[in-house]
């Protein structure tokens, strides 16, 4: 399972020259479906997303993401945390994220959760980003903790820092720095950033360009950023595996479905953060590539700030590949037990079909026997799901709908390429003839029953 083909490498931009996905130790899938009956392009999801409706805190593993009576916050970018082998000392890292909505206050989450020893984080910086490694001269904001400038995270825990006075602007990069002034053990990562980060040696962290830096494709410690917006609708959780991670999507770009969504979203007018839960690799019942989605569920998707929606995507695939795969049935069963926690904490749910992967490295009929059952549950009108995103049918070839339509397949057949991102988020429209997405404006009665309460 944990293989990637070599078709689908990550490309990059013109400005991503450098060696790239150092600290990646695992490359996987996660996919999706067959058959076809209750349609929904992301477009309709828009609509569904959209009308259904500040000190700082060190978190035990079993603790909330946010204390009670705390200033409403939304997600805005988030990353799912994995254990690594990868260590630091005496270094600054410069790590760059892609925002999803804007505020006018932020906060970081620094999460030691998979550590083997207790970190100390000093001198840490919110600057709005420049490209590579340099940030704009004088965009640059202290970060402190229950208001000093360093913070150590024990094993298992996380500090959300105090609130920073900081523009952020929708669909903007900015740059989180902090130095590590002493050994940090194994850091806690997530592996498949898709986008440069940078080591540089000393702290170095209040400069405008680090000089020389190492550059890798990870993220380390660094799992949330999140705004207050006054304008904020929610957040939606993409949870999944390496299609929701944005394997094979251009290097650098932002071109992961989930990204291409909260476009959609804003350019609709819609104020909604969209958070990337995906591991690549990752599996729905059984830890691997992470823990599984089941055992990261509460932490990953109901604890984000903000969260209105959950949508789970392509982990099932993944379980599916195995060489000994669990039943179709023993995977409903682990959906249902998301839908349920979901549901009890108030949120909606929303399920996607499995897209289609003959041709991939571990494809069998017996998966693809799995991926028709899990589909069909999916469709049916007693699944639970409060509503369908249906990635197999914007995705599959019509001639042969266990296959990806040609030009939306990266070349593994197992995941999409860019062209295959957009048609996720265009959903079905495309297939029908129309030669843009619609505005969300268009569908807003999907939304008249996925009213939810904002969680903080």
């Amino acid at each position: 399972m944990n293989h990637h083909d070599p078709r689908c490498v990550i490309t990059r931009t013109s400005e991503d020259s450098q060696p790239a996905l150092e600290g990646i130790t695992t490359l996987l899938p996660g996919h999706r479906g067959t058959t076809q009956r209750r349609r929904l392009a992301i477009s309709a999801l828009l609509a569904v997303l959209v009308i259904i409706g500040a000190g700082a805190t060190v978190l035990r593993p079993t603790t909330s993401r946010a204390a009670a009576g705390d200033t409403a916050w939304t997600g805005t970018w988030a990353v799912a945390p994995q254990a690594s082998g990868a260590t630091f000392n005496q270094q600054t890292l410069r790590q760059v994220v892609h925002t999803t909505i804007g505020g006018t206050a932020a906060r970081i989450r620094l999460s030691n959760v998979f550590g083997s020893q207790p970190v100390t984080f000093v001198d840490v910086q919110l600057a709005q980003s420049s490209g590579g490694s340099s940030v704009v001269a004088g965009s640059s904001r202290t970060v402190t903790f229950n208001g000093a400038g360093s913070v150590t995270v024990p094993v298992g825990g996380a500090a959300v820092s105090d609130t920073v006075t900081f523009a952020a602007g929708a669909e903007s990069d900015l740059a989180v720095s902090f130095y590590l002034p002493s050994p940090t053990g194994n850091a806690t990562q997530h592996q498949l950033g898709n986008q440069n980060n940078y080591v540089a040696p000393g702290d170095v962290a209040g400069q405008a360009t680090l000089s020389n830096p190492s550059t890798g494709g990870s993220y380390s410690f660094l799992t949330n950023v999140d705004v207050q917006n006054s304008a904020a609708e929610g957040a939606v959780v993409a949870l999944g595996a390496s299609i929701t991670d944005g394997y094979a999507s251009s290097y650098g770009a932002n071109r992961r479905w989930p990204n291409l969504l909260a476009s959609r979203l804003n350019s609709a007018g819609h104020t909604v953060g969209v958070l990337n839960a995906g591991i690549s690799g990752n599996d729905l019942l059984k830890d691997g590539a992470g823990p599984s989605a089941l055992n990261r569920f509460q932490r990953d998707a109901i604890e984000q700030p903000g969260v209105k929606w959950v949508i789970l995507s392509d982990d099932p695939l993944n379980d599916l590949g195995d060489p000994n795969p669990p039943s179709a049935q023993q995977l409903i069963s682990g959906i249902q037990q998301l839908i349920s926690a979901t549901h009890a904490a108030g949120l909606k749910f929303i399920c996607s079909t499995l897209t289609p992967f003959k041709g991939a490295f571990y494809w069998t009929q017996t998966g693809e026997d799995g991926r028709a059952a899990i589909n069909a549950f999916i469709r049916g009108a007693k699944s639970g799901c409060d509503h369908v995103l249906d990635q197999d049918v914007a995705t599959h070839d019509p001639s042969d709908v266990q296959t990806f339509l040609p030009a939306y397949d990266c070349g593994d057949h197992l995941h999409p390429g860019d062209a295959g991102y957009q048609a996720v988020v265009c959903g079905t429209w495309r297939r029908a003839g129309r030669r843009r997405c619609p505005a969300s404006s268009r569908v807003l009665t999907w939304l008249v029953a996925m009213r939810s309460t904002a969680r903080t």
